[in-house]
């Protein structure tokens, strides 16, 4: 360093040292300056000094200045060129031996490039997982060296709580867990982590707040979630105050449980999906309603159908106080393809769409054109119909023909949706062409008859002309309890 004695140090006229010798000019300058450190900074000596004296000297002085104020930086430069080649190419190196995964590779690596964490975590992986005896003890040390190198990496304090694991170390595991889960709360592979080990350790709460995250931030591991919950906790109410507020998720999960059987954990999470008010699809829910319809829950299927009705009015209509138990039977709303609702299953051979033109009542009807190539078997448009048993009903019906072929034509089919031995019923088979015409039914449920189903159907034909061509419309359905 120089200390500068803050005097004047050019205080004669301009023009007296113009033609003085250079040797007396610059003792003039360092008469001025103190030098009590060697280690020289000609910048700061310049900068201090004034531009007006190096200005005001020969060619000759400028040029020992100038080789005085460079050659410092040059070597600089050149030291910290060579630095850097030295460690970009120990680095390379290094890279190099740990892209061959192995251990002894990775342990080459750390040795030409030791301040990599990334080394050290993979080698207590590779420690663990591969070798023919692990040493549990070293991979704690080998993953411990990552949070030291890199202590704000969560990844890398996962990596040591699962070490800690591994060996045993309860107490410490769940410390270095916890500083992960301090560094990225919202990580759901370290959230996920956690939770399977605050399982094994019996610490419910902290297990279940984890996979809340992980619900919310990964769809893919949603079943995985729910699996390992269920197996950990049988507490299904515990569960469902850890679903996020999201309706997707809720809905995975009722799906789950219906799959599984459980179909009182399943009402519960739809019932809660309802008590938070969340946004959805109407044909979200359609899964869950099949699922009910498969496990004969007529009950719950009506309650959760009515519970939609109040959602969505305009798709379904009202309910409450209606005599024809039909949904849409007049085809003025559009056809939701679900619930209890009219589905429409697609087949090659014929188009089932909605008519506005010549309706029966109202505005649209429902047309079913044959194509004249097959021979078909056909009850693709349906609605299942939930009923009281030993009750007594009125099915009607009006249809409109336009040559239609073959002996066997379109008619409605009436049946028990689980048993047709209890009840199997059939308009009359039309065919040709004739038009809108009423047709009815008149039958009792039997005891244990809850839910039926509705449909448009074509029996195969036996003839050898027997691919059916032509057109029918379809309108006014209803099914209302006699009195």
């Amino acid at each position: 360093m120089i200390a500068i004695i803050p005097e004047r140090v050019i205080g004669m006229p301009r023009n007296t040292d113009r033609h003085r010798p250079e040797s007396l000019i610059w003792q003039r300058i360092f008469e001025k300056v103190q030098i009590r450190n060697l280690n020289l900074h000609l910048p700061a000596v310049r900068g201090r000094i004034g531009l007006r004296i190096m200005r005001r000297n020969s060619r000759g002085c400028n040029l020992v200045y100038k080789f005085l104020s460079t050659f410092p930086i040059q070597i600089c430069l050149l030291f910290g060129l060579i630095l850097c080649t030295y460690q970009a190419g120990k680095r390379g190196i290094g890279n190099w031996y740990f892209r061959q995964a192995s251990p002894a590779s990775i342990q080459a690596a750390i040795k030409w490039d030791g301040d990599n964490p990334e080394y050290y975590d993979a080698l207590g992986t590779v420690t663990h997982f591969y070798a023919a005896t692990p040493n549990l003890d070293e991979s704690v040390k080998l993953f411990d060296s990552a949070t030291e190198l890199s202590p704000l990496d969560a990844h890398y304090w996962s990596d040591l709580g699962a070490a800690y694991d591994w060996a045993g170390q309860t107490k410490e595991a769940a410390s270095a867990f916890r500083q992960a889960l301090r560094l990225f709360p919202k990580s759901p592979e370290i959230n996920w982590r956690f939770a399977n080990f605050a399982f094994r350790t019996h610490r419910i709460p902290e297990a279940l707040h984890a996979l809340q995250v992980v619900l919310a931030g990964n769809e893919p591991a949603r079943r995985d979630v729910f699996r390992l919950t269920a197996n950990a906790t049988q507490d299904h109410g515990a569960i469902l105050q850890v679903l996020p507020p999201q309706s997707s998720v809720f809905f995975d999960y009722l799906n789950f449980e219906m799959e599984a059987g459980n179909v009182s954990a399943a009402e519960q999470a739809w019932l809660r999906l309802l008590q938070l008010r969340l946004p959805f699809d109407l044909r979200q829910v359609f899964p869950y309603l099949d699922a009910l319809i498969q496990h004969h829950e007529s009950d719950r299927l009506v309650a959760a159908w009515s519970a939609l009705a109040e959602r969505f009015p305009e798709q379904i209509g009202p309910l409450i106080d209606k005599p024809n138990l039909v949904t849409n039977g007049g085809f003025e709303r559009d056809l939701l393809g679900g619930g209890m609702d009219w589905r429409v299953v697609p087949i090659e051979g014929a188009v089932a769409s909605l008519d506005s033109h010549g309706a029966f009542a109202g505005n649209r009807s429902l047309r079913i054109d044959f194509n004249g190539k097959r021979n078909l078997d056909y009850g693709h448009v349906f609605q299942y119909v939930a009923v009281q048993p030993n009750t007594p009903y009125r099915f009607t019906c009006a249809t409109r023909l336009s040559g239609i072929t073959t002996d066997s034509g379109p008619r409605f089919q009436v049946f028990d949706a689980f048993n047709m031995q209890n009840l199997f019923l059939s308009t009359e088979n039309r065919v040709g062409t004739s038009d809108w015409s009423a047709q009815q039914l008149e039958f009792k449920t039997q005891a244990d008859t809850r839910l039926l189903m509705i449909r448009v159907a074509r029996p195969p034909s036996e003839k050898l002309d027997n691919q059916i061509s032509g057109t029918v419309w379809i309108d006014q359905i209803s099914l209302t309890p006699e009195n």
